[in-house]
């Protein structure tokens, strides 16, 4: 897939933050506070942040909606967090999706689902980002244990009890923590971890199936290209 004509690359921070309306970031969770400290003096206090990253920071366990505001030393940086069953391939392929978009800012929630929305993508609000953030991050961890009773081949029986028990693991965590007990049932919850743990796109699947079947973590990570 190429770029489309309208997007520009650019490695260049300051000049991409330059009058921006809205910042997507997609920098994996363990390298956001790095990158974020090297490009603070471009932010603008305003700029609404939309998360793609999933997953907890390690030693910290801090979610992106942590991570971003507290890195910029902006209490009150504007942030969503997009989530939801969705692989990038079927979004190109502009195959129907549907995701969702959570912050506490209704307006800005709003705003964003009609910035992203299109014929092929659906997009829901929430203000629940506690329960998106941490379904989205949680739902890997399953899907790498669906991956290896695959790989182990222990049936289908064993898949259906793994992943159950995990929903139900993700949904009592999430709940304690302030999350909607709703939204782990939702697209960002139930229907990213269907995704995540039963289709071979998955990478975390994948990771699942090869360790499995026998490989080592080392080997899997330095094959994988994806």
């Amino acid at each position: 897939h190429k770029l489309p004509d309208n997007v520009i690359a650019t490695t260049d921070a300051k000049a991409a933050f330059m009058g921006a309306d809205y910042c997507l970031h997609a920098v994996p969770v363990q390298f956001s506070s790095s990158f974020l400290e090297g490009v603070a003096d471009y932010v603008e206090p305003g700029l609404p942040f939309i998360s793609l990253s999933k997953g907890l920071e390690l030693n910290t366990l801090r979610m992106m909606s942590q991570i971003i505001p507290q890195t910029l030393k902006n209490s009150r940086q504007p942030f969503v967090a997009l989530s939801g069953p969705s692989f990038a391939l079927e979004l190109m392929n502009k195959l129907p999706t549907a995701m969702v978009v959570a912050s506490k800012d209704k307006k800005l929630a709003n705003a964003v689902q009609q910035l992203l929305a299109s014929r092929n993508l659906r997009i829901s609000t929430t203000s629940d980002v506690t329960g998106v953030e941490i379904a989205g991050a949680l739902k890997n961890v399953l899907a790498i244990a669906a991956g290896i009773v695959e790989g182990l081949d222990l049936g289908n029986n064993s898949m259906a009890a793994l992943v159950a028990q995990g929903c139900s693991e993700i949904r009592w965590l999430s709940t304690k923590m302030g999350a909607k007990s709703t939204t782990i049932s939702g697209l960002s919850g139930t229907g990213d971890i269907m995704l995540t743990c039963f289709v071979s796109l998955s990478r975390n699947r994948t990771v699942g199936v090869r360790l499995g079947s026998g490989e080592t973590l080392d080997d899997i990570l330095c094959s994988m290209n994806q």
